[in-house]
């Protein structure tokens, strides 16, 4: 059997929960053997989905930061190509992809619906809930958004 390779993720969001409110990035990092530096890395720009909209929450954040918003925006991918493109990645990774998540974060909820709903599918071979390990692997340095970048910034997750 091959070796499980962890995969972390990053999101940002235009609301608290997925369908009326959209994905608009993902960033995903496989890390051998539980730790490490990731030995690859994904990324993409979401379109909102139809009909979704911009939780007030999320509008006051992202208002806060323009350029950010503008950035989540650049060369985004209709969501079925997007999560198609992302299945692809896991299968090309060098093992069996486990999702490692914070169930205090809302990664893993849209993760799971978007993967669901676009491609009727949940590609990873288990779900690891480990708030520490997750945090030890973070992949939000990874994240094109300044503000994920900056130390000591909060980036409300519905944002």
């Amino acid at each position: 059997m091959p070796p499980d390779i962890h995969v972390t993720s990053h999101i940002h969001t235009d609301g608290p929960i997925p369908g009326p409110h959209s994905l608009l990035t993902l960033v995903s990092a496989a890390h051998p053997g539980g730790g490490g530096r990731p030995t690859s890395v994904f990324t993409v720009n979401v379109r909102e989905l139809p009909g979704a909209t911009l939780h007030p929450v999320a509008l006051q954040s992202w208002r806060r930061r323009a350029e950010d918003w503008l950035s989540t925006r650049r060369a985004s991918r209709p969501p079925a190509l997007a999560m198609n493109s992302y299945v692809r990645w896991l299968e090309r990774l060098p093992g069996r992809p486990v999702f490692v998540a914070d169930t205090a974060d809302p990664d893993y909820l849209f993760l799971y619906w978007y993967l669901q709903r676009f491609t009727g599918d949940w590609p990873f071979a288990s779900t690891l809930g480990d708030a520490a390990l997750h945090s030890r692997m973070t992949c939000t340095t990874l994240c094109s958004l300044s503000g994920c970048r900056t130390p000591n910034t909060t980036l409300a997750h519905t944002s």
